[in-house]
């Protein structure tokens, strides 16, 4: 699988224009993160991207703001372990809840509160973590046999390091940072995409 995270601070062009690139070559998500936006500034954006992603048939999700994938009409989420753990009714309000974690204790208690699928990371060095050590793959492996609900690997993930990553067991890979800033999105994503298939 591979999940395409969202970060319009990144974006040197037109970011609607690259989520149609994006969700044209069909990755398996889009999540909608844009932390630095207010609730109603989200909104919004998240009904632009949401019409796009439906044109394509690209499975949509809101990044944290769960009060407005509420009111736009969005059935998956991916939210912090914290806000889990504040408000576990959410796996029983929405269809899909994945949930960032960043140890095996983390997974655990994620899986425990019944999320869908957690994402890991961060794996590999990476410019939006310059001050936090990378977890590694060994780590992802433990992560991975530490719960039976799929997890993702997230971080500095480039085409040359796919293999490495999926031999850990993890379901898919997510990446945002590259595909918010390379040249052609839709050539980039089919390219991951075809190493993600046959490793």
């Amino acid at each position: 699988m591979l999940f395409v995270i969202t970060s319009s601070n990144l974006c040197t062009d037109n970011f609607l224009s690259r989520i149609d690139s994006i969700a044209k070559a069909k990755p398996d998500r889009i999540i909608l993160r844009e932390k630095h936006l207010s609730s109603t500034e989200y909104m919004h954006l998240a009904l632009e991207c949401k019409t796009i992603c439906e044109k394509y048939s690209v499975p949509f999700l809101v990044n944290s703001f769960y009060e407005v994938a509420e009111k736009i009409g969005v059935s998956d989420i991916h939210i912090p372990l914290s806000v889990l753990e504040e408000k576990p009714s959410l796996v029983s309000e929405f269809k899909t809840v994945g949930v960032s974690v960043h140890s095996v204790v983390e997974a655990q208690k994620a899986e425990k509160l019944g999320s869908s699928y957690v994402i890991f990371g961060h794996i590999f060095p990476t410019d939006c973590k310059k001050d936090l050590a990378p977890r590694g793959t060994d780590l992802l492996k433990e992560v991975v046999s530490s719960v039976d609900i799929p997890v993702l690997a997230i971080g500095g993930i480039t085409k040359e390091r796919i293999s490495d990553v999926m031999s850990t067991g993890t379901k898919g890979i997510c990446v945002m940072s590259h595909f918010m800033k390379c040249k052609n999105p839709y050539e980039e994503i089919t390219d991951f995409k075809n190493i993600i298939e046959k490793v």
